[in-house]
């Protein structure tokens, strides 16, 4: 049995090219031309050829790995941005590993211990929220970091992303503007998410700049889920005092909280406004399509992906990158009238 493992000079030899000419389609697809990769991929099929990637980390000092550590997979807020993240660096021949946090600071720390342990040339992180123990760590065995879906220009690490407190204050001006006074508001969870609250925080700012008092505006914390946005939403409907317009913090838990208004048959918006944030897909296909901040999530991204190759390549990657988030004006936020 010949138990020969085919190398990059088979390859090379097969289709007629350079070894470096096959390292250049393996790794940089785009430097080279459509025929030359072909003719490339097809001795690579052929001859069942697979990189030596452990031997070439151990030639570089590097495994040409990226991590990426999200707070969760079961929704889509984070999958445009993953994706154009990764699509940005297959261009530059890196893989990415992927885990998620399921929003546990615990959960997290382990995850980017054991992504360093597996050769992570680097790491995007998702807002700043975690201990300084896990930032020491990066430092100590000076893993390339960047974190993105938040800026924030009083903080030091490089960061890409928009300013979430701004972008809710800019959507609760507008609910404000509209005439609503009686505000509430379903947040995700806000200990250990610095996304989270500075929504909150934005809301507040709007509705003191408004002449109200933010102590009173009526929030309910729970976690990511349809379900739960739902069953908040169902809790602040009680009573006679009821909110005529509910900020939801993120898209999935607007999408719960009408889901519930169908099922109590509150008009929306006539009865209640109900706006989102992120505009990922389901603010579209829910009824009435969803009012919410739009999340550059593919620019991030890529962004994102651009800083962290630099950092690792050694180069100055810049300053942090602020991203616009705007208001996506849809049908489920309306005019208070009488």
């Amino acid at each position: 049995m010949d138990n020969h493992l085919p190398t990059l000079e088979d390859v090379a030899e097969r289709a007629g090219v350079s070894t470096a000419t096959v390292s250049r389609s393996l790794n940089a697809p785009d430097r080279v031309s459509a025929h030359t990769r072909d003719k490339v991929m097809a001795a690579v099929r052929e001859l069942g050829y697979a990189p030596n990637f452990g031997a070439q980390a151990l030639a570089a000092k590097r495994t040409n790995t990226f991590g990426a550590i999200i707070p969760t997979m079961e929704n889509a807020i984070f999958a445009r941005g993953l994706q154009a993240f990764q699509e940005e660096l297959s261009r530059e021949g890196i893989t990415l590993l992927v885990a998620s946090s399921s929003y546990s600071p615990e959960l997290e720390e382990e995850q980017m211990r054991a992504l360093v342990a597996r050769g992570a040339d680097a790491l995007l992180l998702i807002g700043h929220d975690r201990t300084p123990e896990c930032y020491a760590f990066l430092e100590h065995r000076q893993i390339p970091h960047v974190v993105a879906w938040t800026y924030d220009k009083t903080r030091a690490r490089l960061s890409i992303g928009f300013d979430n407190r701004k972008a809710m204050k800019a959507l609760a001006d507008r609910v404000l503007d509209l005439g609503h006074r009686t505000i509430a508001m379903i947040s995700a969870e806000t200990a250990g998410n610095d996304r989270a609250r500075e929504r909150v925080e934005g809301v507040k700012d709007a509705i003191e700049a408004s002449g109200l008092n933010p102590a009173a505006l009526r929030l309910v914390e729970t976690p990511y889920a349809i379900a739960n946005g739902a069953s908040a939403f169902e809790a602040l409907m009680q009573g006679a005092d009821r909110p005529t317009a509910v900020l939801c913090g993120n898209d999935v838990l607007a999408a719960g909280a009408l889901s519930m208004a169908r099922k109590l048959g509150i008009d929306v918006p006539g009865d209640v406004s109900i706006t989102g944030f992120d505009d990922i897909e389901i603010a579209e296909i829910v009824t009435p399509p969803l009012t919410t901040v739009h999340v550059p999530h593919r620019e991030m991204g890529r962004g994102a992906a651009r800083l962290l190759v630099a950092l690792r390549n050694g180069e100055d990657p810049g300053p942090s990158v602020e991203l616009e988030a705007r208001l996506e004006w849809r049908e489920t936020l309306g005019v208070v009238c009488g």
